[in-house]
């Protein structure tokens, strides 16, 4: 007979955070048929009400561990602090979005409500220790995220975006689940765990057996591949990134990473940890990670230096942070390195948080006086507005990895445990396209305080809102304040550790 789990089986609590958001989105959804459409600001403050409670509920289970669903979503520190970048990405995505969806005719609640399944499903693949949790979480932040890239229909660029990364995203969420099933068949289950607790006998035994394990963590790896833009799997990043709504085009390039890398690393990191020829040697998928992170950060960087629009630009640059984020990923494959590994990307996805967010801001306010998003629109804004110039500014040092920046923290971390994975190849990769995105970076600034503007331009100068002034500013306070005093979130991260729960 069916044994229906008891709640304290469900232990729903831990799961609160992600839990709430999901449901409150569901109710959300109701409600709003009742907001009048020129009051829709309603809409926006119960949905950023919600993430708030979510972020207080994270914070009081952030130092308690254990597992919800009967062991397929874990609360740990690291779905914790996950969990903190999350939510707050999408409080700052709300925050840039309203002025920007009444200026544009497009206000609608559902919106909103969108944006809260796509930060539910990011929550939930950072937390889940299952397969059959993380290709459910996938779908209820990809679904979402495909009609937000369409959300400024009937536009042509729009609704491009929306076809192009549906399409593709379903070949991906295929890849993942033939991935999963072939895992499955190899080891009897799904729970990452009990993955770890089998995958290290069936690799020695050497039988057919292990490479279908090993094929199907190729196929998890090319699924969520798609999800982070990691080069060859890329190709839908600037033309939905361009056609996408620029804040949905904010949101997508940082939610999208955080969800796509937490269960990257779940899966890689505890469920594959054991997948070694010999025992003390690095995972076999170290290598092939490590391969991907090269080419990814040499094709995001090389391209970027060609684009003449800003948010392709920013497109490929979230391709090569993509890159440097991977290079953590292979260096938790080398024995004990998983804890330092982890924490590294930790913090660099919290310092792309704050520097992303905050560019697209200023791209946000320059689209809306000059109605485009090209280089171009940005000559001589640092004479029409010098405070929003010196924010881009620091945004883009940050990006580039420039000292006393988040991204510079972040990158000192990733680049560090490279080294100690012995990795040095990856890690003078790492530091040379570094040294290229240096080009197109300065370009932005270049623009903005070396070049002079044409009247015409000088005449429409940015008129931003309220919202898009708070998001900027915020971001810039958390680039430098993790640049100059990075043991704000080290302290929260140093007693992360990402291992298997195997259990003889």
């Amino acid at each position: 007979m069916l044994q229906l789990p008891s709640l304290e089986t469900l232990n729903m609590g831990a799961a609160l955070p992600a839990i709430s958001i999901a449901a409150w989105a569901c109710i959300l959804l109701l409600i709003d048929l009742w907001i009048p459409k020129d009051r829709k600001i309603l809409t926006v403050y119960l949905a950023a009400g919600n993430l708030v409670f979510a972020f207080i509920a994270n914070l009081l289970v952030f130092n308690q561990s254990g597992d919800s669903f009967m062991g397929m979503y874990v609360a740990d520190q690291f779905s914790g602090v996950m969990n903190l970048i999350i939510i707050g990405t999408a409080l700052l995505s709300i925050v840039l979005s309203f002025d920007y969806l009444k200026r544009v005719g497009i206000e609608r609640g559902e919106y909103y409500v969108l944006v809260l399944f796509v930060t539910a499903g990011a929550m939930f693949m950072a937390a889940a220790n299952d397969l059959i949790l993380i290709f459910v979480a996938l779908e209820l932040l990809s679904i979402p995220l495909y009609v937000l890239s369409a959300f400024r229909a009937p536009d042509i660029r729009s609704e491009e975006a929306g076809m192009k990364y549906f399409l593709l995203g379903a070949f991906a969420s295929a890849f993942l689940v033939f991935g999963g099933a072939m895992v499955y068949g190899a080891t009897g289950t799904t729970n990452l765990n009990e993955i770890a607790a089998s995958a290290g006998m069936i690799i020695a035994s050497n039988s057919s057996t292990s490479l279908f394990l090993l094929l199907g963590a190729a196929l998890l790896l090319v699924g969520l591949g798609f999800k982070v833009a990691a080069v060859p799997f890329h190709e839908w990043t600037p033309d939905v990134y361009e056609g996408a709504p620029t804040p949905v085009t904010a949101f997508m390039s940082v939610a999208a990473k955080l969800g796509g890398f937490g269960s990257l690393l779940r899966i890689l990191v505890v469920g594959m940890s054991a997948v070694t020829m010999t025992a003390g040697e690095p995972a076999v998928w170290q290598n092939v990670v490590a391969i991907l992170a090269g080419l990814t950060m040499i094709v995001g960087n090389i391209v970027a230096l060609s684009q003449a629009n800003i948010k392709r630009m920013l497109a490929y640059s979230s391709i090569a942070n993509a890159g440097y984020i991977l290079m953590a990923v292979a260096a938790a494959g080398s024995p004990g390195l998983a804890n330092e590994a982890t924490r590294g990307a930790l913090v660099y996805m919290l310092a792309y948080m704050f520097t992303n967010m905050g560019a697209f801001a200023v791209v946000i306010a320059v689209e809306r006086a000059n109605g485009g998003a090209d280089l171009e629109h940005f000559v001589g804004l640092g004479k029409a507005r010098p405070m929003l110039a010196i924010m881009m500014v620091v945004f883009m040092m940050s990006l580039t990895g420039i000292p006393l920046t988040g991204g510079f923290i972040g990158k000192a971390l990733v680049f560090a445990t490279t080294l100690n994975a012995g990795l040095v190849w990856l890690a003078i990769i790492g530091v040379l396209t570094s040294v290229v995105s240096a080009y197109y970076y300065v370009r932005v600034i270049v623009n903005m305080f070396l070049r002079d503007a044409e009247a015409s331009t000088e005449e429409a100068t940015p008129g931003y809102s309220t919202g898009v002034q708070w998001v900027a500013a915020v971001a810039l306070g958390g680039t430098v304040l993790l640049g100059v005093l990075p043991t704000l979130i080290t302290v929260l991260t140093d007693r992360v550790s990402l291992v298997a729960s195997i259990t003889p």
